[in-house]
Formats: structure tokens, sequence, C-alpha cells
């Protein structure tokens, strides 16, 4: 399925698309059945919520009058969790980015840092270039949300731990991000988390470390690679961080960035009022923003 949180009549909803359409998924859900509210929320119902979700898409089915369903054009499409537990993201865990990088060195062992819930946004809302930066940076990122708690989880086991997955835009101010190294400083600025537009889940995706993703900038391709780049693997990636830490579901984990990113650009490339930036993810689809300046 493809689930969507999104906004209709000044309401949050989560949908799921169906027949090109947008399905309400609470409102489809047959009188006696409850379904979650909100997307944290029904994945904390793991399989229940699931079935759940599924059922209502059969008997949406079955209903000709199409009442239950919306054009996307008729709806606003929110970020799909839009305040997630937690937001970890990899660095350096593609080998054509960390070529393109020249301090970088080849990591021994998975690098995390965190993004902070303030900084999400949902596709279409505007990413906001901070007055303290000129430096303004994309990267596409491939993003899984976690299904069930997981503390010390096999690498074997980590797959069926997942509930999908998604897109995550990492926008980073590298001016601040270099100085001093402050990572979680540049890299958490409001707008600085699209995130969208929907979430894929793992039965629909069955080959995550074989995805196409890409980064367009006002159309021209910057960013082009394939989570088959990735040093480390999905299942190696998630097994090391429960080991460190316990991932509740709901939770979100990307997946670094490939080669291509502004800063290592000649001449370097930063985001600008105006700009347009379009991330692209075989299987997922597109997250799109805008860019403009802070007051």
């Amino acid at each position: 399925m493809k689930l969507y949180t999104f906004e209709v009549k000044g309401e949050a909803r989560i949908g799921a698309e169906h027949d090109n359409r947008l399905l309400d998924l609470a409102a489809a859900t047959r009188h006696d059945r409850k379904l979650p509210a909100d997307m944290l929320a029904l994945i904390k119902e793991g399989k229940d919520g699931l079935m759940a979700a599924h059922d209502a898409i059969r008997s949406a089915g079955r209903d000709t009058s199409g009442k239950f369903s919306y054009d996307f054009s008729e709806v606003k499409v929110l970020a799909p969790i839009p305040r997630p537990g937690k937001i970890l993201c990899s660095g350096i865990n593609y080998r054509a980015h960390k070529e393109e990088n020249p301090q970088a060195v080849m990591p021994t062992e998975p690098f995390f840092f965190s993004k902070l819930p303030s900084a999400i946004i949902g596709p279409g809302k505007p990413i906001i270039c901070p007055q303290v930066s000129r430096q303004v940076d994309y990267e596409v990122e491939f993003a899984v949300v976690i299904g069930r708690r997981m503390k010390n989880t096999p690498a074997k086991q980590v797959i069926d731990s997942l509930f999908g997955y998604t897109i995550l835009h990492d926008v980073s101010a590298r001016d601040v991000q270099f100085k001093d190294n402050q990572i979680t400083l540049g890299k958490n600025f409001d707008s600085f988390c699209p995130l969208g537009p929907c979430l894929v889940t793992t039965d629909e995706m069955t080959n995550p470390g074989n995805v196409r993703l890409r980064t367009l900038l006002n159309g021209q391709v910057v960013q082009d690679g394939s989570t088959s780049d990735w040093v480390f693997s999905l299942p190696a990636l998630l097994s090391f961080l429960s080991h460190r830490m316990t991932l509740e579901p709901g939770d979100i984990v990307s997946t670094g960035t490939p080669a291509g990113v502004g800063v290592f650009k000649k001449p370097q490339i930063f985001l600008k009022e105006g700009d347009i930036v379009r991330l692209e993810v075989e299987g997922i689809g597109a997250l799109e923003n805008t860019v403009i300046k802070e007051d």
C-alpha cells in the first residue's frame, strides 16, 4: 500500500492510494472496525492496523459512488508522519558519495546523526533558507519507518521489523555544518526535513537494496544513484543501530545520500530563492518543494 496523511476541510486524515485516487481509510472502514486516526497510531497497531487498512480498500472496491475517496487535487498532502519519535540519518553510506568528498574516510561502521521533528515539512511546503547560511544544500535519501520495537535485533530480522519506506530530504546548511563540525545545528533549521509524499509498506517494495533515487533542481538532474551503492546494507545498518538504542514504531531512519550534492560540485551549487527541488525514489514517488528566503 501507499499510505498518506492528508488534509481535507481543515482536518488531517490517513488514506491509501486506490485507483489513482486517495481513499479516506477511516471513512471506508466497516462500522464494526475502528481505524486509528493518524499514521503513527496506525503503525503502532502493527498487523491489525494493516489488516484494517486492507479491509477498507476492499470495501471501497465494492462502492461505486466514490464517496470515500478524493482526487489528489482536492486535498493537501502532508508529511506521512508529521511528528515521529526519532529521526536518525546515516552519513557516508554511498560509495560514490564518499569518493566525491575529498575529506571523507570510508567508514568501518555506520555513522548517524539526528534530524529533529520540528524540521519536518510535507510536500509542497517551502524550504526556508535561513539568514545565517549562504550554503543550503540538497540530499535525497531513502528512509525506512520502524514497524515494531527493535532492541539488539539480528540483521536477519530487520526487514520483518519495518513498516515501510518513504523519501527524506536531508537539507543541510553546509557553512553551519562544517564550522566546528556542527552537524546537528546545520541540519535542523525549520523546514530542513521535507518528508513524503507517502509511506510505502514493505509488502509492496520487496527489494530496498536496489532502488533508484534522483534529485532534480529546476528540472536538471543533480543526483542519480541507487541503493545498490550502499556501504552498509539495510539489515546491517539497522541491526547496528538497534544495538546502540531502542528503535520504536514510527521512528524514521534514513540511509544516506548518493553522489552529486551541491557542496562537492565544481562549481558549487546551493539552493536559492525560487528554486524547485524534486526528489524521486523508485517505487515511492516524488517529493517536491520550492525554496524561499527567511524574512
